[in-house]
């Protein structure tokens, strides 16, 4: 039987927002949160009461129950979306949102959202315009492309670009292409509701120009080739070269499209990593169409890019579907005012966060473990233990898969917490703190902190281990 005398000393609503606690709450929180919080957390000791546990009288105090009132009240007004410290050491976290934005790209967002655009608003000739040509010229002028078109995300572009110029027919495919990504993206699955026929062609390892000929008919749309970028076959394997499938598709005049993924502009191999394909390098080879992400790689928001000749690009523009895939004007306005810093590369690598972090040199990436170090160690902290060592970070986004840039990690410990715990407590943080849990230990990368996470993950850390 629940306790009767549990029930009566439940306090009364009224009675806690006249609180201090909570009437100073009020001051920075809407009434209807704080009032909601109460009533929750008279609930929640109601039904505890009912249920039969053992609930102490002290929890049913006026201060002890306005106290949880008030936690409670701010976990409700808390944002879903927000901020995190991301110590995990990979670069474009998928996860954790992907690319940072650079600052002219923030700068942009914040001037074109406090004033209106001529966002579809032709000013030479006073008419209604087209929002796609704000970011297709310089597009085109980075990549040597006849013409461009954005939409809101890679996989929307892959599939704009199978219905429009392949629905009813063929698309011959390498099997060994046949990717799926994230979020259970698969090509054959994308083609298949793009109306598109699926023709697989070769085998898991190795796919010969000859499969491709052998595999023409008078059915046959185009000759698609997707970048494996998110994972590596070694070993025995080949696979046909994007000018080799050029040659053959001239041949018998037919189409190429070529999905990058993860597209980039920049040549990663010069800066020690596995070579990746840019964009430019598949429109110099031809392709009709070459689609890839705008976050990811290229560092900018999230979007599908679309690239290629003249006619089929405008026929993808033209296809009624794309307006449900159409972008804003926020993602226009920042991928335009990423793009802008292409026009100088030497400056990307210093602009774009995604390229800075993945290029930045082991030594600088040291003396920033060491700083940190020496920070920890200064909170005079008897629980916390602290050290560095040499590890890898990854680049991530489905992207240079088999990349480990070397890094310099911080193995943390706290006594009286397991790593899974430490780990646990850093993650419930405010604003959390996302690490690296490995072989039983605790890991932050340093190269994907960001300027104050620093102050963040001591201040985390200071209470967890005092």
């Amino acid at each position: 039987m629940p306790d009767q005398k549990l029930l009566a000393r439940l306090p009364k609503v009224d009675q806690l927002l006249a609180r201090p606690e909570l009437v100073s709450l009020e001051e920075e929180l809407p009434r209807g949160i704080v009032k909601q919080a109460v009533r929750r957390g008279l609930d929640d000791l109601r039904e505890a009461i009912l249920a039969g546990e053992a609930v102490d009288e002290s929890r049913l105090a006026l201060a002890a129950v306005a106290t949880q009132a008030a936690r409670l009240a701010r976990e409700l007004a808390r944002p879903s979306l927000r901020g995190v410290v991301n110590a995990t050491g990979v670069v474009v976290h998928t996860n954790l949102g992907r690319s940072l934005l650079a600052e002219n790209a923030l700068e942009r967002l914040l001037s074109l959202n406090r004033t209106y655009t001529n966002l579809e608003y032709d000013l030479e000739e006073g008419r209604r315009g087209s929002r796609y040509v704000h970011a297709a010229q310089l597009l085109a002028d980075l990549t040597g492309a006849e013409a461009a078109i954005v939409v809101n995300n890679n996989a929307a572009a892959v599939f704009l670009c199978l219905q429009t110029a392949a629905q009813g027919r063929e698309v011959i495919v390498s099997r060994g292409q046949l990717v799926e990504i994230g979020g259970s993206f698969r090509i054959p699955d994308v083609m298949a509701r793009s109306g598109a026929i699926l023709k697989e062609v070769g085998t898991t390892n190795k796919t010969h120009l000859h499969d491709y000929e052998e595999a023409i008919t008078s059915q046959t749309a185009l000759l698609l080739k997707v970048h494996t970028s998110n994972f590596a076959v070694v070993g025995f394997h080949t696979e046909v070269t994007l000018p080799e499938l050029r040659q053959l598709a001239d041949r018998y005049h037919l189409p190429v499209m070529e999905d990058l993924g993860s597209g980039t502009l920049v040549d990663f191999s010069q800066y020690g990593l596995a070579k990746e394909p840019t964009v430019q390098e598949a429109v110099a080879a031809g392709t009709d169409l070459v689609t890839f992400s705008g976050d990811k790689l290229m560092g900018g928001p999230q979007a599908g890019i679309i690239l290629g000749k003249r006619e089929l690009v405008e026929a993808v523009r033209q296809n009624p579907v794309n307006r449900a895939m159409r972008i804003d004007k926020l993602t226009l306005a920042a991928l335009e005012a990423t793009l802008e810093i292409y026009r100088e590369p030497e400056k990307a690598l210093k602009l774009i966060p995604t390229l800075r972090m993945i290029a930045t040199p082991y030594e600088e990436l040291r003396k920033k473990a060491a700083a940190m170090l020496r920070r920890l160690r200064g909170l005079g902290l008897k629980r916390l233990q602290a050290a560095t060592r040499e590890g890898a970070s990854r680049v991530g986004g489905g992207a240079l898969p088999l990349a480990a840039p070397r890094t310099r990690l911080l193995e943390l410990a706290v006594d009286g917490l397991s790593p899974t715990r430490l780990e646990q407590a850093l993650r419930a943080n405010d604003p959390p703190i996302i690490c690296r849990l490995e072989d039983g230990r605790l890991l932050m990368d340093v190269r994907t902190m960001l300027p104050g996470d620093e102050k963040i993950i001591a201040a985390a850390l200071s209470r967890l281990a005092a």
